[in-house]
């Protein structure tokens, strides 16, 4: 049978109850402070123990990473010891060199003293045994050979300057020949009728309008003459070739509108005005862009367009100024003349017959307008002296001269119908006679000039200078000729009286 222990206990009523015989077994009293001490106190010591260990690792790994650098550095040092002794080594080879250098320098000179030195006395020697000094005897050998060599030197000069004479003409026919073959554009005919071609006859009744005013509102607006006889077609006359492409192409607005009245026809006659206005500006760029300028004032390359609907003799002004330029430029390369001032030249060479604000040769004009656009004075020049006007005053206006002259003058530039010529003239005349007053009216010397006869009793002084003002006005708006017309009217009063 188990002991069982009986538990000692300072209580009384413990006590008690062991006396009256209960025997139960109790727990051990625990001191829960001591343990937490004694816990915490091993923690302590653990956390001592790990952070002593990080400690000596530290300084291990410092001491390792100490020695590497001081490795290193040993490394580090004893290269620069190395490369102290290679560059000490090439200076001190560079240092020997440069004293080679001098000494070879020195005895170069020394040597050079001697063959100077040398030299002298030998020319000395010469100059004693010859009697002569150096420059005499120079000069004696020169006088010698000019006098052996003077023939054939004068032989080799005439021979030169014929083959040059030679080369020279069939240089220039060959520069000719090229410039003309590169310049050369194709004829264009010169017309004075355009033809609109209409599907319904009875489009002509409102081209007519009532009692006509359509047409008469049309053709005083326009200045053109319309014919609506031939079936089919509308002929638009007129010698003045941008009034007519005006009349043309307002025609054809009007004929695809329909509305044809008088007040339509004039708003339409502004619109195509302002339209050919710009055509003609945009052909004046594109001729001085196809000649290579870009630099024109825009009045002038405003004025240069107006040659589209510009013909002389047949030949279309772009035709000819293009055709001349280019012929000119080619002439001034080869030759090594003044290519800008040529082109210039050439292209702005007409450009007085497009002034029609003044009175005068289109010469005069074109001098005068060059210069209120400030143009270089050579280039005036140029256009002052392409027909001879004036003389010549450098090479570059007389390239001008030529190359209008190829450009006019070549088969095929120029046509004359002669039909409308004698139209012309006849229509001159008829515009003179068709004033009150006008006993007669003669058109010569190729249409330039118009002298007109007036009866003095119908016609005053001031009436004859009035008259021909606007014979002029009229003609400047009817007929277009190349150049300028002279209009003379004559007023003269004769007494006669016979004697018997």
């Amino acid at each position: 049978m188990p002991v069982v222990q009986k538990a000692v206990s300072n209580d009384p009523k413990h006590a008690k109850k062991v006396k009256k015989g209960f025997d139960v077994p109790l727990p051990p009293a625990v001191d829960f402070d001591a343990q937490l001490k004694l816990a915490q106190a091993q923690a302590q010591a653990q956390a001592n123990a790990q952070a002593l260990q990080i400690v000596l690792e530290a300084k291990d790994e410092a001491l390792r990473i100490r020695k590497d650098a001081e490795n290193s550095m040993r490394v580090l040092e004893q290269s620069l010891r190395q490369r102290e002794i290679v560059a000490d080594r090439k200076d001190a080879g560079i240092e020997v060199r440069e004293k080679r250098v001098v000494d070879t320098e020195s005895l170069l000179d020394k040597k050079r003293i001697d063959l100077e030195s040398a030299k002298t006395h030998v020319i000395e020697k010469l100059e004693k045994a010859a009697h002569m000094t150096r420059d005499e005897a120079k000069s004696e050998i020169l006088e010698r050979l000019k006098g052996e060599l003077a023939e054939d030197v004068a032989k080799e000069i005439r021979e030169a300057e014929s083959a040059a004479k030679e080369e020279a003409k069939a240089k220039a026919k060959e520069i000719l020949v090229d410039a003309m073959r590169h310049g050369a554009t194709d004829y264009v005919s010169e017309y004075t009728v355009s033809v609109i071609k209409v599907t319904d006859e009875e489009v002509k009744g409102r081209i007519i309008g009532k009692e006509g005013r359509n047409i008469r509102a049309f053709e005083t607006a326009t200045g053109v003459d319309v014919d609506l006889d031939e079936p089919g077609v509308i002929r638009l006359s007129c010698f003045d070739p941008v009034r007519r492409e005006i009349a043309r192409v307002t025609l054809e607005r009007l004929l695809r509108d329909g509305r044809v009245q008088p007040v339509r026809i004039e708003e339409l006659i502004v619109e195509v005005k302002k339209e050919t206005e710009r055509i003609m500006f945009e052909e004046g760029q594109k001729l001085c862009h196809a000649v290579g300028v870009y630099n024109l004032p825009p009045p002038l390359i405003a004025m240069l367009g107006r040659f589209k609907y510009r013909y002389s003799y047949g030949q279309n002004m772009i035709a000819h100024t293009m055709e001349e330029t280019k012929i000119g430029i080619a002439i001034a390369q080869e030759i090594g003349a003044d290519v800008n001032v040529v082109r210039l030249g050439c292209l702005l060479h007409d450009i007085g017959k497009i002034v029609s604000e003044k009175e005068g040769n289109h010469v005069t004009l074109g001098v005068e307008l060059l210069k209120k656009y400030g143009m270089p004075q050579k280039v005036i020049d140029c256009v002052a002296q392409h027909h001879e006007d004036t003389p010549f005053t450098s090479s570059e206006s007389m390239l001008v001269y030529i190359a209008d002259a190829i450009s006019g003058s070549r088969p095929g530039a120029r046509y004359e119908n002669y039909d409308e010529y004698v139209k012309r003239l006849k229509d001159l005349e008829a515009i003179a006679k068709s004033h009150d007053g006008v006993v007669e009216a003669f058109a010569f010397q190729a249409g330039r000039e118009i002298r007109v006869i007036v009866d003095p009793g119908k016609v005053t002084d001031a009436e004859a200078v009035a008259m021909a003002k606007d014979v002029r006005d009229e003609i400047g708006k009817k007929v277009i000729v190349p150049g300028q017309i002279k209009i003379t009217v004559i007023r003269e009063l004769r007494a006669v009286e016979t004697y018997k």
